[in-house]
């Protein structure tokens, strides 16, 4: 496999001794999802899980159904077949009183940061915490200080979001997305439109609050450099398909067709110059 991919082995080297003997529990379990819009089927008999406290990146082509998989995690898609369970709760057929419940443990950050422009960084930080909690003012000021410096942004209530580097609007969107402590963090494209500089500091950023918050992540992305910078295990979505699930390490030395030429042309594109 290419430098380029293989250089960074910073995600193996989290996985220490201890950590691979521990036993594993699924977070989130897909068993045989379908799932078609239309004429055209998106997932195909999508199995997969995302353990406790893992970083698992999707990674695939456009339009393979990536981020479909987060909105089923989320319940804001249900299958058209198949079973999706949370802390193994089924919560396929659930109610949307129930699915409120099963939201609280997961936190978004947005492709775009999807912040309301209208709002300061303060107001944006503090809006779940206003929607979702009774938390007094003082409380919630305290809690919006702490999610920013956690994302490197101190001192940075006050700016509207017009005043912002693209960086600097996923760091809030990330700061917005886990001021209610949530135990999953799902990440959709979180380094698509930001230049190799800024997206390795999100890198680096998962990986701080990986360690920080002790959560489970989830990567949506077909950026190799961030997969192989953050992920602990690859899954590779190919065709509504889980086709090839592993490590790092096994991902760079499998012989996997679709996932060595995926990787291959994805090293290709990233090593071409600028123009």
């Amino acid at each position: 496999m290419t430098e380029s991919i293989t250089t960074d082995r910073r995600a193996t080297e989290r996985q220490t001794p201890e950590r691979r003997r521990q036993p594993r529990e699924p977070f989130v379990e897909f068993q045989d999802v379908f799932k078609k819009y239309g004429p055209k089927a998106v997932l195909r008999g999508a199995t997969l899980k995302v353990y406790r406290g893992e970083v698992l990146v999707i990674l695939g082509g456009s339009g393979t159904g990536k981020s479909v998989t987060l909105r089923h995690m989320l319940g804001l898609e249900a299958p058209d077949s198949g079973r999706v369970f949370v802390e193994e709760e089924d919560i396929t057929d659930l109610p949307e009183e129930d699915l409120y419940r099963v939201r609280k443990k997961f936190g978004m950050l947005f492709q775009s940061g999807a912040l309301f422009d209208s709002m300061t960084v303060f107001e944006n930080v503090a809006f779940p915490l206003r929607e979702h909690t009774d938390m007094s003012e003082d409380e919630i000021a305290r809690a919006v200080r702490e999610k920013l410096e956690l994302v490197h942004l101190p001192n940075t209530e006050h700016l509207m979001p017009v005043d912002l580097s693209g960086g600097m609007r996923k760091r809030v969107g990330l700061a917005r997305s886990i001021v209610l402590d949530p135990q999953v963090i799902l990440y959709d494209e979180p380094t698509t439109g930001l230049d190799p500089i800024t997206s390795q500091k999100i890198n680096e950023l998962i990986v701080d609050l990986q360690t920080k918050l002790s959560v489970t992540s989830v990567v949506v992305t077909h950026d190799i450099q961030s997969a192989f910078s953050v992920g602990d295990r690859i899954a590779f979505l190919n065709q509504g398909v889980f086709e090839w699930v592993g490590t790092m390490d096994a991902a760079r030395d499998s012989d996997h067709p679709k996932l060595r030429e995926f990787l291959k042309a994805s090293a290709v594109v990233a090593a071409q110059p600028s123009k």
